[in-house]
């Protein structure tokens, strides 16, 4: 033992100095054995007590912060870890006339990899090519065809060769009419399905091989409108349709290796959500309606619709780029996510709000309607 330190000596920290004291003060008493009065000890012995108590109580508190702080930083370090090469990775992409598609084509071609980049018009396609370095590649491509999906598989299959494909990104998409439901006939739900969702599952069936292949990724783009019914139309079916394929396809595809994930972006400013266009279909569907169904919502609710629109501005997202930094994290990242949100409407608002009882949902989702002008007019 140092000098200095007898045997009543203690060690001189905020959190054991009571403790310590207590016990040399109880020492004491017992060695010199005064005629005390017995609470006196009784105290003593309880305080001493409790001192241990709050001291190893707070030992775990402490050791339980520093875990947690370790998990968070260790969990952070996890998502930046990065695959070590992608100059020799291809990557196939859906929907890259315009819009996230476009945006992720000329993105992950200046990165460095091997992008096909599938449009539907030529016009688009050329206006790529034109943007882009000589490695990229384009195809004309209707997701809703099958022969034309299974052609392109065959040549993506040429181009990619025994390396597979690292990345499929399924993003071609169309919101169809966004209506209420009473105005809407079963065509009016069949395109947004057919190409959101059946033409998604086309391209994934007949891509999935070279992706397995390669132990890639698939990244499947759907919505918040795949978490809340924020509209009537075939657009939120077809979209909670792709978050149930999306789950069974990466628990279905764990064993092989291959990476799957969901985006589910906000409101963006695309040609997908031109409100020009959505007012254009309203009114061409309203011109068929039933004199019953006009009297019930009134000649101005597509006004009164509109109107309401303009008030939630704030919630459009300008830049795109949220989503294709989500599109690269999922490509690049040796830990990819499951479920990426993208937009900060996305993370604030839609998808706390797709996690709320339905009757605060409903709450927050009328309000942003229209009023009907007399809906008990049956």
């Amino acid at each position: 033992m140092p000098e200095g330190r007898g045997h009543y000596a203690c060690p001189i920290t905020s959190l054991t100095l009571p403790v310590s004291l207590t016990r040399v003060t109880l020492d004491i008493l017992q060695e010199l054995d005064p005629p005390q009065p017995a609470h006196w000890r009784h105290h003593l012995l309880l305080l001493y007590k409790k001192g241990v108590y709050l001291s190893h109580t707070g030992g775990k508190l402490f050791w339980v912060l520093g875990l947690l702080i370790l998990c968070g930083f260790l969990w952070t370090r996890k998502g930046k870890l990065k695959i070590a090469d992608i100059t020799d990775k291809y990557i196939f992409i859906t929907g890259c006339d315009s819009g996230f598609g476009n945006l992720a084509a000329r993105t992950f071609d200046k990165k460095g990899f091997h992008v096909i980049a599938a449009c539907l018009t030529e016009s688009g396609s050329t206006a790529l090519k034109a943007e882009t370095s000589e490695r990229l590649r384009t195809v004309l491509l209707d997701v809703t065809d099958p022969e034309n999906v299974k052609r392109t598989a065959q040549w993506v299959k040429n181009q990619v060769g025994e390396k597979g494909l690292w990345g499929l990104i399924n993003n071609a998409g169309v919101p169809g009419v966004l209506a209420p439901t009473d105005w809407l006939t079963l065509e009016d739900y069949r395109e947004p399905i057919e190409v959101n969702l059946f033409g998604l599952i086309s391209v994934t069936l007949n891509m999935l091989p070279l992706v397995k292949k390669a132990q890639g990724r698939v990244i499947n783009v759907s919505s918040v409108g795949g978490r809340l019914a924020i509209v009537g139309g075939g657009y939120t079916p077809s979209k909670y349709a792709v978050e149930g394929f999306n789950d069974s396809l990466r628990r279905d595809m764990k064993a092989f290796g291959v990476h799957v994930s969901c985006i589910e972006p906000g409101l963006f400013k695309t040609n997908l959500a031109d409100p020009v266009k959505a007012i254009e279909k309203k009114l061409a569907i309203w011109e068929q309606l039933s004199p019953d169904i006009k009297q019930q919502y009134g000649e101005g609710y597509i006004e009164k619709s509109l109107d309401k629109l303009k008030g939630n501005k704030s919630y459009v997202n300008m830049d795109l780029s949220p989503v294709v930094e989500c599109m690269d994290h999922a490509l690049t990242s040796v830990f990819p996510k499951t479920h990426y949100a993208a937009g900060k409407d996305a993370k604030i608002f839609w998808i706390p709000l797709s996690h709320m009882p339905a009757v605060l949902q409903d709450f927050l989702l009328l309000k942003q309607k229209a009023e009907l002008a007399n809906p008990k007019a049956v």
